[in-house]
């Protein structure tokens, strides 16, 4: 059986991956510090309690699992508190990452996937959003991502290994099973926060603008299914393993949801009306943004097939009542 490191094994994307992985043959090895991550969601392997930028502890967990293809989730991913705390996303997020890389590869790193983010694109318009539209980042969180994805294109090619950055959209979601799901804290997603309100688990929910240039007037977003998302990852190893190019690919639906429209699929799904006001916008939030995931299709024969409205929100929902039972 071969072990994968899952660097961040214990987060919401990264637990997601680790069951997928061993569902494919794999043994996931997760990295996590438990910053933010939760050790009862590592189900699937083994978990080494280490940072990342821990070089040593790292190489010697490459050496024991024999290690050659990572996995990269670790990271901070909260836009707000990387405008207040630039510093601390420049450590963790790009000067961990130099470590971990740096230790990987001395033992021998052959292949790596990194979790990237839609928010390189910063506030990218146009109908759909392609790996060509210029890479403009309007927060630390997004320019660090970047940083990364650009030092693995000259870093891979010296040390020897290829790799994909995966550009995720709007993650949403949680696993069919109920086992995982999407514990942040402090909460920053739509969905959690609808079903919680409309539970009446969490306060009411506030939409950021109903006058925006879109159809109800609320902002448009391209969710897509985490268990999709991992499906993703386990098909560009795939790609790498076959000899594919190390490149970034975008991971989306190319078709956008309002935030209204996942208001009225958590009606349809829950049965009950969700308490909500309409606030004013938000600084800095774009009316549109929407992938176009051609590129991971064609290359992957990748398709999302749980990421329609009323799939996500019924899964989420399913998960917060398994886990307040």
């Amino acid at each position: 059986m071969e072990s994968i490191l899952v660097a961040g094994g214990a987060g919401y994307v990264g637990s997601h991956a680790c069951k997928a992985l061993a569902a494919a043959g794999y043994r996931p090895v997760t990295l996590d510090n438990l910053v933010t991550g939760h050790a009862d969601a590592v189900k699937w392997g083994p978990l080494v309690e280490a940072d990342i930028a821990d070089v040593e502890t790292v190489r010697r967990i490459a050496r024991e699992y024999e290690i050659t293809t990572a996995m990269h989730f670790a990271a901070r991913s909260l836009v707000g508190e990387s405008v207040s705390k630039p510093d601390l996303y420049y450590e963790n997020n790009v000067v961990g990452t130099l470590r971990l890389v740096e230790a990987l590869s001395a033992e021998g790193l052959k292949h790596l996937v990194f979790s990237s983010t839609a928010a390189v694109y910063g506030a990218a318009e146009g109908e759909l959003i392609a790996e060509d539209t210029p890479a403009r980042p309007i927060n630390p969180y997004g320019e660090t991502k970047l940083a990364i994805e650009r030092a693995l294109g000259w870093i891979g090619p010296a040390k020897g290994f290829s790799w994909c950055a995966l550009r995720y959209f709007n993650a949403a979601g949680a696993d069919p099973d109920g086992e995982i799901g999407e514990r942040h804290d402090p909460e920053t997603h739509l969905i959690p926060n609808l079903v919680r309100a409309t539970l009446g688990a969490g306060p009411g929910l506030k939409v950021f603008g109903d006058d925006y240039p879109t159809p109800d007037g609320s902002c448009v977003r391209d969710y897509v299914h985490v268990v999709d998302l991992v499906e993703a990852h386990i098909k560009a190893l795939d790609w790498l393993k076959a000899g594919g190019a190390s490149r970034p690919f975008n991971l989306g639906t190319g078709k956008g949801l309002s935030v209204l429209e996942v208001i009225a699929a958590a009606e349809r799904a829950l049965g009950r009306r969700p308490p909500y006001e309409i606030v004013g916008r938000r600084a800095g939030d774009p009316p549109r943004l929407v992938a176009d995931p051609a590129a991971a299709m064609a290359a992957f024969g990748w398709t999302p097939t749980r990421s329609d409205p009323d799939t996500l929100v019924a899964s989420v929902a399913a998960f917060e009542a398994a886990s307040a039972a």
